[in-house]
């Protein structure tokens, strides 16, 4: 009998997964960026059971950059994707009437940064001054340049910027033929390191350090396909930040899961990558006090009046253009 009522119950459990599994929803979701470190998060909500929980099937897809991301969720082609906020804000300013906005920030200080040697004269800002700085021409931190020094008092008359691809901007730097350059602090940091370069001789100068009020990369939806779906959303938001909390409390889990969608990655590499964003970009005090997901919206106010210094509005700025709550619980997410 007990082994009839288990195979019965087994059974049960099976047809409900099944069911489960048959009603899930399938949502797509456009990355900002190749599989690395900081990734981690959307694959520990896939292989810890969360988006499943949630009730959603989730595809992760690698991007190419923010300017990538943004057109695919604005077109429909993904309902949700991640992207850098701030480029958000100029692709609305230009393409007012697209049906696309954030409703989770997840890097509530920008890994916006000026990366240089020691060796070669740059550990502060006011180092730029006089060297060679190489930067990607679509680079995200490269356009807060001209907020960031204006901020930190850099003369940028006496800054020499060589425009570099982002497959040679580390390369140029190990190979002292520019002092610095522009990008992701937790990117070029750890490309340096792979490069050979010994992380004493690495100055990370992260721009939100230096009065740069600017947020940093955040969930963003198709508003269409999210005044459709609002449950959909809230779950997906959930079960992200679930993930965050999970890489959180054990970044080695984090990095072996990049490292199954990412065979050519390292894994001590990666987790590193991965610490460095919790530390720097995602577990900031604003979070730890306040919550996850969020936004501060004076801080956004001023953060939109440091981006006029980098870009030309068509039309008038407006917080809630770029960012809406509305998909968040009270109180925010826990990453405690």
């Amino acid at each position: 009998m007990f082994h009839r009522t288990i195979t019965a119950l087994s059974l049960a459990m099976a047809l409900t997964a099944g069911v489960a599994n048959a009603e899930s929803t399938k949502i797509s979701f456009a990355l900002d960026w190749k599989f690395e470190g900081p990734s981690a998060a959307y694959f520990a909500a896939i292989d810890n059971g969360h988006f499943e929980a949630a009730g959603l099937e989730v595809e992760v897809t690698a991007g190419q950059g923010s300017l990538d991301a943004i057109p695919k969720v604005a077109t429909g082609a993904f309902p949700v994707g991640f992207a850098d906020i701030n480029s958000l804000v100029k692709f609305l300013d230009q393409n007012p009437s697209a049906p696309v906005t954030a409703v989770m920030m997840v890097y509530d200080k920008p890994p916006f940064a000026i990366v240089g040697r020691k060796s070669l004269g740059v550990e502060a800002p006011t180092d730029l001054e006089g060297k060679v700085l190489g930067a990607p021409p679509p680079d995200g931190a490269w356009a807060q340049f001209p907020a960031f020094a204006e901020a930190a008092g850099i003369d940028t008359s006496k800054v020499t910027v060589e425009p570099v691809g982002f497959p040679t901007r580390e390369p140029m730097l190990a190979e002292g033929k520019v002092a610095a350059v522009t990008g992701f602090s937790f990117s070029s940091y750890l490309n340096l390191v792979r490069l050979g370069v010994e992380e004493a001789d690495i100055s990370t100068i992260l721009m939100a350090d230096h009065g740069l009020e600017l947020y940093g990369n955040a969930i963003i939806v198709n508003m269409e396909y999210a005044q459709e779906n609002p449950d959909t959303i809230k779950a997906f938001l959930g079960a992200v930040a679930a993930g965050w909390k999970d890489v959180a409390a054990d970044p080695a889990m984090g990095a072996a899961a990049v490292v199954a969608r990412n065979p050519a990655a390292d894994a001590a590499l990666e987790q590193r990558r991965l610490e460095l964003c919790l530390e720097a970009n995602v577990l900031t005090d604003y979070v730890m006090e306040n919550g996850f997901g969020g936004i501060d919206d004076a801080r956004m106010d001023k953060a939109l009046e440091q981006l006029a210094k980098n870009y030309e509005f068509k039309n008038p700025a407006n917080s809630a253009l770029y960012f809406d709550a509305s998909y968040l619980p009270e109180g925010l997410f826990s990453l405690k």
